[in-house]
C-alpha cells in the first residue's frame, strides 16, 4: 500500500504495553512482508493469535496441467465454469505460472464455517458479478461490480456474499502487487499524471472484533495445499491496528483512461504491477483524435510475454464474436491483433464502452485442465480472411 493507515484502538508507542480495561495486556503481532523490510502493520489482539488447538485433514489444490508449453492462441468462455455453493471449491486455476495463477469462480454461498487464509500468494479479486463484504481480521470492506479487492498474503478472511449469482476473476501473485511505480513520487504518493489517486482506494473502515473461546476452523494455503488447522479463539478479535499491510478495495470505474491523438499502447491502462506481471484496466473512453487516426490497436508481437484479456462488458471493438466472462490467450513467441474487418470498422468510431481486466506475465502460463473444459479450440484461427 502507498499510504498509512490507522484504525481501532492502538497504544501511543508500538512494542509497549497495551492493556485492557481488566489490566491485561492486548497482544502485539508485526504483520509484516519480506522479512523486515517490506511493508508492515501492527496489530492488537484480545487473544494470543498463536492458538492452535489441533491440525486436521491437508490435501492438495495444485493447479492440473493440460498445456506445459504452449504457443497456440485460446478463447475460454469463463461463465461456462459451474457455479459451486463453497467459495475455495469454486475456484478454477485456468492459467498459472512459477509466479501466478488466474483463477475463475462462480461461488453461491459465503463463507459460514471457516476463515481462509493464502500463505502463498497475494490475491487481487476482480467483482464480475456480485457484491457482499470482505471481512477480515484487519477490517471490512464492501464490495460490488467493477472492484478490486486486493488481500495481502497472511490476511484471514471470509468472502460475504448478498446472493447466489457472483463471478469472480482472481490472480494469485506469489510476489507482492503494488501500484504503478511511475505514477509514485519518491515518497510514495501517487503522482498528478496517475490515472487513480489515494481518494480512490478504499481502506478498511469496521473491525469486527470478538474475544470468544471455542474450536475454529481455518483452511490455510501453503505450497498449493490446504492445511486445516482449528484455533483456540476467534481469528478476528483485533481491536486496532496501524500500518502499510492490510486489505484495501479500488473499483475499475474509478480509473481514468490516458488517450492521445494516436493509439496509445497498453501500458497507459496499467493499474497494479509486481516484478513477473502486470494487471492494466481496459476502461471506456474517447479514441483517438489525429484525423487519419487508427483506433483499433496494431498488429503487437508478444515475444516477452503472454497476454490475457478478460473480458467484463461493452463491444470489444478488435474482437469478433467475444462475450463478458470470455478470456483470450495470446502466448508469448507470435503477433496478434485485431480481428479481421476490425481495423476498418473502428475508423471514425469517436469512443468505446469495453470494459476489460489484462494480466501480462513476464514468464509463460501453461494451461490446465480446467481451462480445457472451457476452451475454444478454434480461436489461433479466427484471424483468417475467411472468418470474417
Amino acid at each position: 500500500m502507498p499510504f498509512y493507515h490507522k484504525l481501532g484502538k492502538i497504544p501511543p508507542k508500538r512494542h509497549t504495553q497495551f492493556r485492557k480495561p481488566d489490566g491485561s495486556l492486548y497482544a502485539e503481532q508485526l504483520f509484516g512482508t519480506i522479512g523486515f523490510d517490506g511493508m508492515y502493520s501492527n496489530s492488537y489482539h484480545e487473544q494470543r493469535p498463536t492458538q492452535v488447538r489441533e491440525i486436521k485433514n491437508q490435501y492438495s489444490v495444485a493447479p492440473k496441467i493440460s498445456k506445459p508449453n504452449n504457443l497456440k492462441s485460446y478463447r475460454f468462455r469463463g461463465f461456462q465454469v459451474p457455479q459451486e455453493d463453497d467459495y475455495l471449491k469454486s475456484r478454477k486455476a485456468v492459467l498459472t505460472n512459477s509466479d501466478c495463477t488466474i483463477i475463475l469462480a462462480a461461488p453461491k454461498k459465503s463463507q459460514e464455517d471457516y476463515f481462509y487464509k493464502n500463505t502463498d500468494a497475494d490475491e487481487l479479486i476482480f467483482i464480475h458479478k456480485g457484491a457482499g463484504t470482505l471481512r477480515t481480521h484487519l477490517g471490512n470492506l464492501d464490495f460490488k461490480y467493477g472492484d478490486y479487492l486486493l488481500v495481502p498474503r497472511g490476511v484471514i478472511y471470509k468472502m460475504q456474499f448478498n446472493d447466489e449469482d457472483n463471478r469472480l476473476f482472481i490472480v494469485e501473485s506469489r510476489r507482492p502487487i503494488y501500484t504503478p511505480k511511475r505514477y509514485r513520487n519518491w515518497f510514495g504518493q501517487l503522482l498528478e499524471h496517475s490515472p487513480f489517486c489515494e481518494r480512490d482506494i478504499r481502506k478498511p473502515e469496521t473491525l469486527e472484533t470478538y474475544n470468544e473461546n471455542g474450536d475454529f476452523l481455518m483452511k490455510i494455503k501453503k505450497q498449493d495445499e490446504i492445511i486445516e488447522m482449528v484455533y483456540a479463539s476467534h481469528p478476528f478479535d483485533v481491536v486496532g491496528y496501524d500500518g502499510y499491510n492490510y486489505p484495501y478495495a479500488f473499483s475499475i470505474h474509478d480509473f481514468e483512461p490516458i488517450t492521445g491523438r494516436i493509439h496509445q499502447p497498453p501500458p497507459v491502462h496499467q493499474t497494479f504491477e509486481t516484478d513477473a506481471f502486470v494487471v492494466c484496466s481496459f476502461v471506456p473512453r474517447l479514441y483517438d483524435y489525429h484525423p487519419l487516426s487508427i483506433p483499433a490497436p496494431y498488429n503487437h508481437s508478444n515475444i516477452d510475454s503472454d497476454e490475457v484479456l478478460y473480458y467484463v462488458d461493452g463491444d470489444f471493438m478488435s474482437r469478433n464474436d467475444v462475450d463478458a466472462g470470455h478470456i483470450s490467450l495470446h502466448p508469448a513467441g507470435i503477433p496478434h491483433g485485431p480481428h479481421p474487418g476490425s481495423v476498418e470498422r473502428s475508423i471514425g468510431k469517436t469512443k468505446t464502452d469495453e470494459l476489460a481486466v489484462m494480466v501480462d506475465t513476464f514468464k509463460p502460463l501453461m494451461v490446465t485442465e480446467e481451462a480445457m473444459k472451457i476452451a475454444d479450440e478454434s480461436y489461433h484461427q479466427s484471424w483468417l480472411d475467411d472468418e470474417k
